[in-house]
């Protein structure tokens, strides 16, 4: 393998970025596999996150590997050049840090042309990599840069809004202060400081033109905690910049879509598969840790069988006849049993089952009626008036409703899941009365033994089967956009949206739930978990902000409405 470091990419704008170039040692063309992003191309795994790079097949590891990121010495050794670019104002590429931002968007997209120009090019770019390294392929991919052939967004979120800072327009703002402080403002171009992380050894961070100084840091990136707690609303600047159309994107492209990313990813590579403008798309449903399966060797062999077929064009399974063909659209994680979490052996009792489209065509979507009487999951509504209450802020003793469903046979539920709430806000004691309440729901899988099914969540932490959120005051729901359905409501989350509550009023409030899959066995059962705060399963990915979730707006009592003309329910997809 040849090695090139800090090769410069200049941009139009006179900016640059640096990018290591990893190619077959043979001279030639070769098609190319590309990475952009903030964690520092030179950062080796070893030191990033030592306990993940040790479980990595050494196979797909050396000197060279970064996170998140395809290992250089098995790629080239298949024929294709590796490129990984430090995204500007990251690592050795200079100017102003922008994250997930639409200048950065550009300046991927010229990378991408540049690249496709190169001696050592085919002039066809492919990209391929995780999380932050799959949520950005969707927003160059709508670009339309030229060169640019097919993409493999592996747990990549869509929307920078409704995924993963504003989830049903609650700030989620634990993880995006451990991944701003902790994985990219250390990373800062001209950042003379060593980078203390929790999973490795101190990192020295710098550039290879010098250090800047504290302020000259500060004034040369856009702090994403900051930023997101500053904009609430999607028609912002801030978050309206970073909004593009799924439909534009024409290239091929296979989405893998973890079952367990219920917090970040998971909606993202699903609404991606549904909305992309492309007529070769793919959905791949996978579980595990988010870091892990991606290197595993049947999903390696997954990759390659794409890139070779689209890149190279050899073309071991059919992808160039498009999807339904020969290579099912969908491949569906069946999630049968209680296996385990975090843990290769418990994933790989999971089956995958073809299927032609997502959502699966032949899905029943039933309702089931929470009853206050029983705590129970029934098929009619409530017929008696009556109420239930939460402290609000996830206060109080008792912090959770949960309504229960007991399954007589086995019964399957893939798809999207959706709930209605019909809740309010009371008046405190001393007569002043809340303006807003949070919802926070989650669905839980019991094996028939009564034992809870945890699942493999992002970072090897236990997760249940799916969560949703809305905060109430952003509860208008557009029925008239085009990504409206009955089990996906579209919301647009802008100011002009907010409505406040009036205390003793009585609201409907449909919660979206993200897409799951899973089949109950008899005798199993489905929880439905009501909270006005995170619950277990959150992780890192907790709404906690002092200012975003404040006393004066939220604290107080959460009532919640039953009986004629209150109906209170969640729709699971059947399969």
């Amino acid at each position: 393998m040849v090695f090139e470091k800090n090769v410069d990419i200049p941009l139009k704008d006179g900016g640059l970025c640096r990018g290591n170039v990893y190619r077959p040692k043979q001279q030639g063309r070769y098609p190319v596999i590309m990475t952009y992003g903030p964690y520092g191309k030179d950062y080796p795994y070893s030191e990033f996150h030592v306990q993940s790079y040790a479980e990595i097949p050494p196979e797909q590891k050396s000197e060279h590997s970064a996170w998140e990121t395809p290992h250089p010495e098995y790629w080239t050794s298949q024929g294709y050049v590796v490129l990984r670019v430090d995204e500007r104002g990251i690592g050795s590429s200079p100017g102003f840090l922008d994250t997930m931002s639409d200048q950065t968007s550009s300046d991927f997209a010229e990378c991408i042309e540049w690249a496709a120009e190169q001696e050592w090019s085919s002039g066809k770019i492919g990209l391929l990599g995780i999380s932050y390294f799959g949520g950005s392929q969707w927003r160059v991919a709508a670009r339309r840069p030229k060169g640019l052939a097919c993409i493999i967004p592996w747990e990549g979120m869509t929307d920078y809004y409704r995924d993963r800072v504003r989830h049903g327009g609650i700030l989620s703002n634990q993880f995006i202060y451990f991944w701003w402080s902790r994985q990219v403002e250390t990373m800062q171009y001209g950042n003379p400081q060593k980078a203390s992380r929790s999973w490795g050894p101190k990192s020295l961070v710098g550039a290879p033109q010098g250090s800047l100084t504290k302020d000259e840091l500060i004034a040369n990136h856009r702090d994403q905690t900051v930023d997101n707690r500053a904009h609430r609303f999607l028609d912002e600047p801030y978050h309206s910049s970073r909004v593009y159309e799924l439909k534009d994107i024409e290239v091929p492209l296979l989405s893998v879509a973890n079952l367990g990313g219920i917090m970040l990813h998971l909606r993202g590579n699903v609404v991606g598969y549904e909305e992309a403008g492309t007529k070769n798309k793919w959905l791949y449903f996978i579980s595990g840790r988010h870091d892990l399966p991606f290197y595993l060797p049947h999903y390696v062999k997954l990759q390659k069988s794409f890139l070779d077929a689209w890149l190279k064009g050899e073309d071991d399974a059919g992808w160039l006849e498009g999807p339904n063909v020969k290579v099912p659209a969908v491949s569906l994680l069946v999630r049968k049993g209680n296996p385990g979490f975090n843990s290769n052996e418990a994933e790989a009792t999971f089956s995958s089952r073809p299927e032609s489209s997502w959502p699966i065509e032949r899905t029943v979507y039933k309702k089931f009626y929470l009853e206050p009487s029983t705590m129970a999951l029934t098929d009619a509504p409530e017929a008696k008036e009556s109420s239930l209450t939460l402290q609000a802020l996830g206060k109080g003793e008792s912090r959770t409703l949960s309504f229960k469903k007991v399954f007589e046979k086995e019964t399957e539920i893939a798809g999207h899941v959706v709930a209605n709430l019909v809740a309010g806000v009371e008046k405190r004691p001393d007569g002043t009365a809340p303006k807003d309440l949070d919802l926070f729901v989650t669905l839980r899988h019991f094996d028939a033994e009564g034992k809870e099914v945890f699942y493999t969540g992002t970072a090897g932490d236990p997760v249940p089967l799916c969560k949703g959120w809305l905060r109430a005051s952003l509860r208008k729901v557009d029925e008239t956009n085009p990504r409206h359905k009955h089990y996906f409501p579209h919301r647009n989350y802008i100011a002009a949206d907010v409505s406040l509550l009036e205390p003793g009023t009585a609201y409907d409030l449909l919660v979206e739930l993200w897409p799951t899959a899973v089949v109950v066995s008899p005798g199993g059962s489905m929880v439905f978990e009501v909270a006005t705060g995170d619950t277990q399963g959150g992780g890192i990915f907790t709404h906690v902000c002092e200012t975003d979730r404040n006393e004066e707006t939220l604290g107080g009592v959460n009532k919640f409405y039953f009986g004629p003309g209150h109906e209170n329910w969640v729709q699971l997809p059947i399969v």
